[in-house]
């Protein structure tokens, strides 16, 4: 039997991104870190400020989670919206709400008033993200696409570290203060008015890199979904579990759980602006999914064995490098399968997807870790992404296997 191939997708030449443009879009990705990092350090004098309310160690956890969960549920229809009505009009009045509900934590007398607002935080996220996403795959070809992913990943981890410390120092003059830095998204309005033009849906079809009668990769965009979660459940550990599991050991200090988290964004960094371009020339597209996986595996399997603060970090730092490297990838590649028409609510569906892992983790983490401990979860999560990285490389093996060898049997 005679394989049949597919014709190679066009990958008409785009001209070069405007710096501004970039980096705004940089800017705007990294509010979505800013969301949960910059309140994280006042939570435990938020609790005492409201410790007359029944269950405030729930309520005031709902602080960080109810974001995850809000974009989770409207991210899909943001996307919709997006491909719909347009990129840039859904970004503008995301990114107005996004400031307008942070900073209103400022004014709220009532604890139901300030989840209100985090509602509204995490909507706003929604649209925000996935309007990014589709401008990014709007805007700039595959090539491009890769290298400005790599760029996001770092922004983002740096992003992450630089919140928390302001945050946190914000949060020693009173636990409301951080949430003036919610305001800083307005600054941005004016450069995506100026920088981020809406794209016209002619021009983006014929310069696609997609042919018009080529149909999305369902399967493969399922098993990318499925991947997502899952990663996000994972990584989820480090920020939730990680300072318990330190004081489990005999590391104490909040301030060295704060290090030790900040170790795995920071070589997350590095990972997104060197390892992840190179893994990605050389070992192809399902190859940079066996090792971030597999990276981020060892990292985790390690961190359950570790019993010393400097093995945490070393252990840490090695699942930041898997992280660094499979995060712009899950993104890039999610967007190189869209065609234009559809690009938004593809956006839409990996942010619920990674924002759905999120909210679950602490749910399913928390009934294992009071049956089997911590370390155990930890274990887990290892064998979860080993998991992950033989299914990629079994699709890897297949994908480089030929055609007719592959009939044939």
């Amino acid at each position: 039997m005679i394989p049949v191939h597919a014709a190679p997708p066009l990958n008409v030449a785009k001209p070069a991104i405007p710096l501004q443009m970039r980096l705004t879009l940089l800017c705007l990705a990294a509010l979505t870190i800013m969301s949960g990092a910059t309140v994280a350090p006042s939570l435990p004098a938020l609790e005492a400020h409201f410790v007359q309310h029944e269950d405030i160690a729930l309520l005031s956890r709902l602080i960080l989670s109810l974001p995850a969960l809000m974009i989770a549920l409207f991210a899909p229809l943001a996307g919709f919206v997006s491909d719909r009505y347009g990129r840039r009009r859904l970004l503008l009045l995301a990114v107005t709400v996004y400031a307008l509900a942070g900073i209103s934590a400022l004014l709220q007398e009532s604890l139901a008033g300030l989840l209100a607002s985090r509602i509204l935080l995490g909507i706003a996220v929604a649209g925000t993200m996935t309007s990014v996403t589709a401008l990014v795959g709007d805007y700039f070809n595959p090539d491009q696409r890769r290298t400005y992913m790599s760029q996001q990943g770092a922004f983002i981890s740096l992003g992450g570290v630089i919140f928390l410390v302001a945050g946190g120092l914000l949060a020693d003059i009173h636990w409301r203060a951080p949430f003036v830095i919610y305001a800083a998204a307005l600054l941005l309005i004016p450069a995506v008015i100026r920088y981020l033009p809406e794209p016209e849906r002619n021009k983006i079809e014929r310069s696609s890199d997609h042919s018009s009668d080529e149909q999305p990769d369902w399967m493969g965009f399922a098993l990318l979904l499925a991947a997502a979660l899952l990663n996000s459940l994972v990584f989820f550990l480090i920020p939730t579990q990680l300072p318990f599991l330190l004081k489990e050991i005999g590391v104490d200090a909040p301030s060295l759980a704060g290090i030790a988290i900040a170790a795995s964004n920071l070589m997350g960094a590095l990972a997104s602006l060197v390892f992840y371009p190179l893994a990605r020339n050389h070992l192809g597209k399902s190859g940079v999914f066996v090792l971030g996986f597999a990276v981020m595996a060892c990292g985790m399997g390690l961190i359950a064995e570790a019993d010393s603060f400097n093995a945490i970090m070393i252990a840490t730092a090695i699942y930041g490098c898997g992280m660094g490297t499979l995060i712009p990838h899950i993104f890039a590649s999610g967007l190189e399968s869209a065609t234009p028409n559809i690009r938004g609510r593809i956006s839409g569906a990996l942010a619920a997807s990674v924002f759905i892992g999120q909210f679950l983790s602490p749910l399913i983490s928390q009934p294992w870790i009071e049956r089997f401990g911590l370390a155990s979860s930890f274990s887990a999560a290892s064998t979860v992404l080993l998991f992950l990285a033989t299914l990629a490389l079994l699709l890897h093996w297949l994908k480089a296997k030929p055609s007719s060898e592959i009939i044939l049997q």
